[in-house]
């Protein structure tokens, strides 16, 4: 059978979240969301679950690719990424401590 098995595989790099707000919520900023930046996140939206990712575009109307007609807003939606425009929202700042996405922070300042 031709390509009939799938091996999952994990690829070892780090990612360095814009912002880490004191409540747990972890920030990226974007102003170009290429394929690779859509990519990063997915990965490690899947591989820390309990992180809380958040998005802040310069404009989430544009569209992911030239011949696309999804917006990043319409992405950020469809994936779970709650994402904001040009700044960083006050309600976000006023939330209650996410108590997971801390303890999952928390453990992964300790690998350092």
């Amino acid at each position: 059978m031709y390509e009939a098995l799938v091996v999952p595989y994990v690829l070892e790099c780090d990612y360095n979240p814009d912002f880490l707000l004191p409540n747990g919520i972890i920030v990226e900023t974007k102003g170009h969301f290429e394929s690779s930046d859509r990519r990063k996140l997915l990965t490690v939206k899947r591989q820390h679950p309990d992180l809380d990712l958040r998005l802040v575009f310069s404009n989430s109307r544009n569209r992911i690719a030239k011949k696309s007609n999804t917006t990043y807003a319409q992405w950020a939606t469809s994936k779970g990424f709650p994402f904001a425009d040009k700044l960083i929202p006050a309600a976000w700042l006023r939330e209650p401590e996410n108590r997971r996405s801390l303890s999952a922070i928390n453990n992964l300042l300790m690998r350092k």
